[in-house]
């Protein structure tokens, strides 16, 4: 839950970081903040996946291993060719 309001904070001064490059007319504070952002954003859609497949799979955990079971078995397909 934290780690989410901490993407939240980043990415809010990210903004803050770009848009005082962008009036200092610095690239180099602009390309940062934006960078900062973005990544920001880009972990709390991770955190967010990761929450709802945790919640599916805990209330639903026969779909769960069968998914498991087909994701390895097409990896071990993949990696087994030559």
């Amino acid at each position: 839950m934290f780690d989410k309001a901490t993407d939240k904070l980043n990415q809010a001064a990210g903004t803050a970081r770009e848009l005082y490059g962008k009036h200092a007319h610095s690239h180099d504070e602009r390309l940062k903040g934006a960078a900062q952002k973005y990544a920001s954003q880009a972990g709390y859609a991770v955190r967010d996946a990761t929450d709802n497949v945790r919640d599916r799979v805990s209330s639903n955990p026969m779909a769960g291993l069968a998914i498991a079971a087909a994701v390895g078995v097409a990896f071990g397909f993949l990696l087994g060719r030559k």
